[in-house]
């Protein structure tokens, strides 16, 4: 549930167990609950996961093993992990592909990719409306909506993953 708007997801923990274990602990933890989609590109992708309102960085847990090497492809309305120039640094971050970047997909650019872990199954018009948001740099980082862009909360459908 975003301030823009719900978005649902489906999980894919036969291609990505250890990605999906992660966030879902995250999600069960109420972890995302009050955070930001903190960078927005339209057409490419919308990142959230990682701070709070007032652009304070969250404290995650341990970085967790890329699984890139999946299968799966950052194409539109994918949800993929997001991470740093080391391949095996996720923590909390994710992002929602706006657009097919396969740019991102195993083997990429710089070799190892990001992991896909699902796809939104209802909401891609939410994720639209985030990815038009005007934004602006805030803190020293760019592509920061100007108006907050909050994921109100993050919970289980049912026992699905």
């Amino acid at each position: 549930k975003t301030s823009l708007g719900d978005i649902e997801l489906e999980l894919f923990a036969d291609k990505a167990p250890i990605t999906v274990e992660n966030f879902l602990r995250y999600a069960d933890e109420g972890y995302y609950n009050g955070t930001l989609f903190h960078r927005v590109i339209n057409s490419f992708m919308i990142q959230g996961g990682g701070f709070n309102p007032d652009m304070s960085r969250k404290r995650g847990h341990s970085p967790i093993r890329n699984e890139a090497q999946n299968g799966l492809k950052n194409v539109r309305g994918s949800i993929a992990m997001a991470r740093t120039s080391d391949p095996h640094s996720a923590t909390s971050q994710f992002f929602i592909n706006h657009v097919d970047n396969d740019k991102l997909d195993y083997p990429s650019f710089d070799s190892w990719g990001y992991a896909v872990f699902g796809k939104v199954t209802k909401g891609m018009d939410t994720v639209d409306k985030i990815a038009d948001v005007y934004t602006i740099t805030r803190n020293g980082m760019r592509n920061v909506p100007e108006e907050p862009v909050v994921i109100e909360s993050v919970t289980r459908i049912g026992n699905k993953q």
